[in-house]
């Protein structure tokens, strides 16, 4: 099996919250909801702890990024937030659903600046430096995935 590079990976994980985002709009009733939303939840914690891990940490090392990264992991702090207050809440509360909707257009935002602001920068670090940390990612999302999620403190 080929390891996905760097964007490739992260660009998936972009559309599969995208997507969940999506179904979460079209779903009518709560458990549905309920279900979709820690989904994404989980999606969204795996994804924020392997671009911290490895992938940010990979591009902080780059000269002239620096402003772009320090607000990437502001974004992530403030979603992280969010999650956190939704992961308290019982979906039955009446500002959950609004709180989701938040999450999702403050994540698409991120989502849209990662994409055309930083993935440009990254690809100009040429296949080896994409390939090393696709490799180490993937492994670290397996990592994850099967200790189910992201330790939450």
């Amino acid at each position: 099996m080929v390891m996905p590079d760097a964007l490739q990976l992260l660009r998936e994980d972009h559309n599969k919250v995208k997507q969940l985002f999506k179904e979460f709009e079209g779903a009518e009733e709560k458990q549905e909801k309920q279900r979709i939303a820690n989904e994404a939840l989980t999606e969204l914690e795996i994804h924020a702890e392997i671009e911290e891990e490895i992938f940010y940490p990979r591009m902080m090392k780059e000269p002239g990024v620096e402003d772009m990264m320090l607000e990437a992991e502001e974004e992530h702090l403030v979603a992280k937030n969010l999650i956190a207050e939704l992961r308290s809440m019982r979906s039955v509360n009446e500002r959950y659903e609004a709180k989701f909707k938040v999450l999702s257009e403050y994540v698409l935002h991120h989502i849209q600046e990662e994409e055309t602001e930083m993935f440009p920068k990254a690809a100009e670090l040429g296949r080896d430096f994409l390939n090393e940390a696709g490799a180490e990612m993937s492994s670290r999302k397996m990592e994850l995935m099967q200790s189910g999620g992201v330790k939450r403190t």
